[in-house]
């Protein structure tokens, strides 16, 4: 497979083809935030510009999947055009930066909530309260929407990489909040999962009936609030908008 790497010192992207009608794209160099707030930028400037042949750019980790026709451009003319159109306007706001919505998600703890959190603070050598500590005082970035539009988020500032469960669950209800290595997610809906979980929010954030069904995006940071079991039934099933929670209390 021919790799295309992109030259310059702003930014290094390499665009590697992925099928007939794909590149993925990302930074070649840079630590793990670098490289998932360059994709970020990328993506940004790619829907922006939107090159000729261009048909959609999927958010990935620390990369983006380039979706083009190929009868209208080929792999290395479009990653010469995002070359030059990353070169122009990558650092506009700021080196990478999105310059997005920014999340306080309160997050429930109990035995019921977190089926999880003793294990996790035993395989990273810590207490459940260091756990949550590291928890709160991490703030994520939303770095893909995966399935039904549940935000990916990283990096926690643990001491060490989560495993997954050794026997996935088969339903996980809405709200749950998940973390497997160093990175969180939220289920959106009912559903099986091998991340453990170590809390859920009261609040919806995924809803149908709301335009847009989600008020996040890749992008967009988050930080977790752990708050008393009162607060589940005053927050429940609200949709989750920037101004939902702030530190000090819901709004």
């Amino acid at each position: 497979m021919t790799t295309y790497p992109v030259p310059g010192t702003l930014p290094d992207i390499q665009a590697v083809p992925f099928g007939d009608s794909a590149l993925m794209v990302s930074l070649a160099s840079g630590t793990v935030e670098e490289r998932q707030a360059g994709s970020r930028r990328i993506r940004e400037i790619l829907l922006d510009v939107r090159p000729h042949g261009l048909q959609d750019v999927v958010a990935g980790v620390d990369s983006i999947l380039v979706e083009f026709d190929c009868l209208a451009v080929g792999h290395a003319q479009l990653a010469q055009t995002i070359r030059l159109a990353a070169a122009g306007r990558f650092h506009e706001n700021g080196t990478g930066s999105h310059g997005g919505r920014h999340f306080v998600i309160p997050l429930v703890v109990n035995e019921a909530f977190a089926p999880d959190l003793p294990d996790v603070a035993a395989e990273l050598g810590i207490s459940q309260e260091a756990v949550l500590g590291h928890l709160e005082d991490s703030v994520l970035s939303i770095n893909l929407l995966a399935s039904a539009m549940a935000p990916m988020m990283g990096t926690v500032q643990f001491p060490g990489q989560v495993s997954r469960c050794k026997e996935p669950r088969t339903n996980v209800d809405p709200g749950s909040v998940m973390v497997a290595g160093t990175n969180a997610i939220i289920q959106p809906f009912p559903g099986p999962t091998g991340w453990k979980v170590i809390g859920r929010t009261p609040l919806t954030i995924c809803d149908i009936r709301e335009d847009p069904p989600t008020s996040y995006s890749p992008g967009d940071t988050v930080q977790f609030k752990v708050v008393p079991d009162a607060e589940w039934e005053r927050l429940e099933g609200h949709f989750l908008r920037t101004d939902s929670y702030t530190i000090e209390g819901a709004l």
